[in-house]
């Protein structure tokens, strides 16, 4: 039975899920969803006055989230460990598992967020943006005022020369 926050609403972000719902919908077990409870690794949004715990769809994001890391072999102190990290590195997520794309490549987590690639823990960039980088170094070149060729490190080719050189 799925309890709606609004009424008569069927907006799936308004919906809330029972505990068992969650397990059937995310393939988490019964022990895992008390557990990763407990622990504080993921908490339920809402509560009902007997203290029955209810999930947004949000929280089963983050739900599926954790198992599919778990399942590709990250730990779960490793993975508590990322989520503490990146609520401190991004401080205005309030549930990272849901709001981020991650990507669990061995025992590293990479997060997909603005454009970039970084590390949960660490914070290092993981993929070197090649053109916006050629883009800084010639916008260099120009300020100091290299002559074209000399010193360039993409310097535009001469098909005459390519030829010479058979290339």
């Amino acid at each position: 039975m799925c309890y709606h926050s609004q009424k008569g609403g069927n907006n799936l972000m308004a919906t809330v899920f029972t505990s068992r719902q969650a397990i059937q919908i995310t393939g988490v077990s019964q022990r895992q969803l008390a557990y990763w409870r407990k622990i504080g690794l993921i908490i339920p949004s809402q509560q009902t006055p007997g203290g029955h715990a209810r999930y947004t769809f949000p929280d089963l994001i983050a739900l599926k989230t954790a198992k599919r890391l778990i399942d590709a072999g990250v730990s779960l102190q490793k993975l508590r460990k990322s989520i503490t990290a990146l609520t401190r590195t991004l401080p205005h997520l309030r549930q990272p598992l849901s709001e981020l794309s991650l990507l669990a490549t061995g025992d590293v987590i990479l997060v997909f967020h603005e454009g970039a690639v970084f590390e949960t823990l660490t914070g290092q960039e993981w993929i070197l943006p090649i053109a916006q980088f050629q883009r800084e170094v010639t916008q260099q070149q120009k300020q100091q005022g290299l002559a074209s060729g000399q010193g360039e490190l993409f310097p535009e080719a001469n098909p005459a020369q390519c030829h010479e050189q058979g290339i």
